[in-house]
């Protein structure tokens, strides 16, 4: 009886490695749904990227053998701001399909700049103070079946609809990471753990982030989301516990997890939803809540600890002088204090850089989008415009999450924009034409209009920018 047993655990646990997998893994650049609004399906979920993708849709690069490619990466142009600034770079990514069930890509990039923020890529590494970048990148997925895709590597994940996240961005620097997916019915189960690190009081410490989202598609054009992520130290003044085994878990919530570990870790959860109209279209929507005091806002008095964020959009195709547009409609705001913590070591950040929205916190932001493509041609326009709170001498008004909220100038009156108000408003007008689909060349153009009130020098800034590269990443200048 324990023999038999054990034949059918073991077939059990054979059974979906030894169905027939899916193929490759996609790309985060552009993927985040400007460009197209999905079908009315159960079988499809749009929240959570790179997507997994079908083997037909590995199309890029130079054939080495069947199924493998090496993609040349290039990486340069010039800028001119309030003086000429410049950024070149070259490297290679590797794809392999070596079989149905397994991906493989992995590269490397070495680019020199000047150190200007705008040219600077967010996705690369500053070795040192030097002008030099290097960053490895490199992911392994394994899709046993239609149920199951197991990743990781040194990248970076997005979750969200929209053209921001309040839950994950591909804003920030690449990182360490594990990842599995699982479908069954009508819900897409993803759990992540990630590993980071920042310098902290001169050195280089490690800390891990877990997070649990589940989607759910409750009809084929309505889906609900659920969000959760726990940041945490491996090691403390007090303790050594390494990645927290009860994060592990896939079944658990974290909030009453950790007050069971009595620890001090930063727990944020959400929420979210999309609904699609006729094919086209799409509304979209995110909660994101640090902490909060039902009590206290009920108060209406500001308290500093009530500390959340929402996002609304709207997205879709439409046509025009019968020529096809795809847009985009989005609004997003975030209280102070949000994302931050009692220091850098249990933020929702990595290597300086927040894991969510570009800004932070404190702020207010409207932005709009319209692209055209035809052919070869690229063509996109986005208007970013709203208002963020500012510092102000040594007290933290909550916009910074890498500033302690111990720092705060009060308790009580806290609202969007406290601190030193900034306007702000980003005209972003570029074009580009691919030069060769042999690793997505294009040449670009690029114009862009950057006004901020609270600035002491060069409130409004005309940048233009004209270059050549292989088009893999996300941009993330407009904000």
């Amino acid at each position: 009886m324990i023999i038999r047993t054990k034949i059918i655990l073991l077939l059990l646990f054979l059974t979906p490695v030894l169905v027939l997998g899916q193929g490759a893994i996609g790309w985060l650049n552009e993927e985040k749904a400007i460009d197209s609004v999905s079908k009315w399906s159960y079988e499809d979920h749009s929240a959570v990227y790179p997507k997994i993708r079908q083997l037909a849709n590995l199309k890029i690069g130079f054939a080495i053998r069947d199924k493998s490619q090496l993609i040349p990466t290039i990486d340069g142009g010039l800028q001119y701001g309030t003086k000429l600034n410049y950024r070149a770079g070259a490297g290679f990514i590797w794809e392999s399909n070596f079989s149905p069930k397994w991906y493989l890509r992995t590269g490397m990039n070495l680019i020199i700049n000047d150190g200007d923020s705008l040219l600077t890529s967010n996705y690369f590494q500053t070795l040192g103070n030097s002008k030099l970048e290097l960053q490895p990148t490199a992911r392994l997925a394994f899709t046993p079946n239609k149920h199951f895709n197991f990743q990781t590597g040194i990248d970076k994940n997005f979750i969200g609809d929209g053209a921001r996240s309040l839950f994950l961005s591909d804003y920030g620097k690449s990182y360490p990471f594990a990842q599995v997916r699982t479908k069954f019915w009508h819900v897409e189960y993803t759990m992540l753990y990630q590993f980071m690190r920042e310098n902290f009081q001169n050195q280089n410490l490690s800390k891990f982030i877990a997070t649990h989202h589940l989607s759910w598609n409750v009809t084929k054009w309505l889906n609900f989301g659920l969000f959760e992520t726990v940041v945490f130290q491996p090691k403390d003044t007090l303790l050594n516990r390494g990645f927290e085994v009860e994060y592990l878990n896939p079944l658990v919530f974290y909030r009453p997890q950790e007050y069971s570990l009595g620890s001090s870790d930063n727990v944020l959860i959400g929420a979210s939803f999309s609904v699609k109209f006729l094919n086209r279209t799409m509304l979209y929507g995110q909660v994101i809540v640090d902490e909060f005091l039902l009590s206290e806002i009920r108060a209406k008095r500001g308290w500093w600890g009530n500390k959340f964020g929402g996002q609304l959009g709207y997205k879709g195709k439409m046509k025009f002088l019968k020529q096809n547009f795809v847009f985009r409609l989005e609004v997003n705001a975030v209280r102070p204090y949000t994302y931050a913590h009692i220091n850098a070591m249990a933020n929702y950040g990595n290597l300086g850089r927040t894991m969510s929205h570009p800004m932070g916190a404190n702020f207010v932001e409207f932005l709009g989008e319209l692209k055209w493509q035809h052919q070869r041609v690229f063509s996109k326009a986005t208007a970013v415009f709203g208002n963020q709170g500012w510092d102000i001498g040594g007290d933290s008004y909550g916009s910074d999450i890498y500033r302690p909220y111990t720092q705060r100038p009060y308790d009580y009156y806290f609202s969007i924009g406290e601190g030193k108000r900034n306007y702000f408003g980003r005209l972003n007008l570029f074009g580009a034409y691919q030069l060769s689909e042999k690793g997505n060349l294009q040449a670009f153009g690029e114009v862009q209009l950057r006004f901020d009130s609270a600035a002491q020098a060069h409130n409004f800034r005309v940048v233009p920018m004209i270059g050549i590269r292989s088009n893999f990443w996300n941009d993330y200048r407009n904000y």
